[in-house]
């Protein structure tokens, strides 16, 4: 499977690295406005390639996203500490002016997964932009967040993660919705299982959780600079969903035609992603509280949207 990354720098590149260890694409051309850097990216990671897969990896431009499967938009600025991600909107709107550079070489096809954040409403821009279905039009979305809801309750209960079937929907940011009232281990409630194990959910356990999964990325910045790392292996295993048709449950950002009574919205749902992008999305069981919270979210994201015209 042939890939291209646009914007190649913190989740770009690494994005680049994590796909060339696990050998999800057999070619992977990187694109960058700095071509130094992304030539300097590319060299790097092809000298990884003897430990790892046989992985084709090079510099390019725009025309070498003929024949790509895939195309990973990670194009734009980071998030300044203190910085909500819709903060970021008008500095990185800008960025996708370069949507019909990738839609004029690459194929009708092509899967494009958008990165960039706010990256809900960085993925209705680039559908409306690229004239693509939305099936072919997917953020990122909460399938970090949704990672970290899972670590930090299997963290909690004594379970590896995988174990843990919960979700984290709405928007990628302040707004999103952990929704416990549907998560379930081993068939078992949240609450069933602790009690199993001697864990108490108790209030203060779960807002502990829901400010690890909320404030993640505020405390990791402020931290290093930047995340990248979980979102990379995300993006990774969801190239890696497309390339062999999974059809992987995954919490992912596409544009809806109604959300909770909110028309025209992009954010993230349980949604089976398979070779042609989007195969289904699910519905899952709310209580009152977490579909007025999914309700807020989605307004807060279409007002986002509306304000920069799209």
């Amino acid at each position: 499977m042939k890939v291209g990354i646009v914007g190649t720098g913190f989740v770009g590149s690494t994005t680049a690295y994590a796909l060339t260890l696990q050998g999800v694409a057999s070619e992977l051309v990187l694109i960058d406005i700095d071509k130094k850097l992304a030539g300097a990216h590319a060299e790097d990671i092809l000298h990884a390639t003897p430990f790892a897969e046989p992985v084709r990896v090079y510099a390019g431009d725009y025309p070498d996203l003929k024949d790509a499967a895939v195309v990973v938009i990670a194009a734009g600025v980071a998030q300044r500490p203190g910085e909500t991600r819709l903060q970021l909107l008008d500095r990185n709107a800008e960025v996708f002016r370069q949507v019909p550079r990738i839609r004029a070489h690459a194929p009708d096809e092509v899967i494009l997964l958008v990165v960039t954040n706010p990256v809900d409403v960085m993925t209705q821009v680039a559908t409306r932009v690229s004239e693509l279905p939305p099936s072919q039009v997917i953020g990122s979305g909460t399938i970090l967040d949704t990672a970290r809801f899972r670590a930090l309750l299997g963290r909690y209960l004594g379970i590896a993660p995988q174990s843990v079937h919960a979700y984290v929907l709405g928007e990628h940011g302040d707004s999103e919705v952990l929704v416990w009232s549907s998560a379930r281990i081993a068939g078992l409630t949240l609450e069933q299982f602790a009690r199993e194990v001697h864990k108490p959910l108790t209030d203060e356990v779960r807002q502990r959780i829901d400010d690890g999964v909320r404030r993640a990325a505020y405390r990791i910045i402020e931290g290093k600079g930047a995340t990248y790392f979980g979102i990379a292996a995300a993006v990774a295993r969801m190239v890696e969903v497309i390339r062999d048709d999974e059809r992987m449950v995954l919490t992912l950002s596409a544009l809806e035609e109604d959300v909770v009574g909110v028309p025209e919205v992009t954010l993230s749902l349980p949604r089976v992603l398979g070779c042609r992008g989007v195969v289904a999305t699910l519905s899952p069981e709310l209580s009152a509280d977490e579909r007025e919270a999914l309700r807020r979210s989605a307004e807060i994201l279409k007002q986002a949207a509306s304000e920069i015209g799209y």
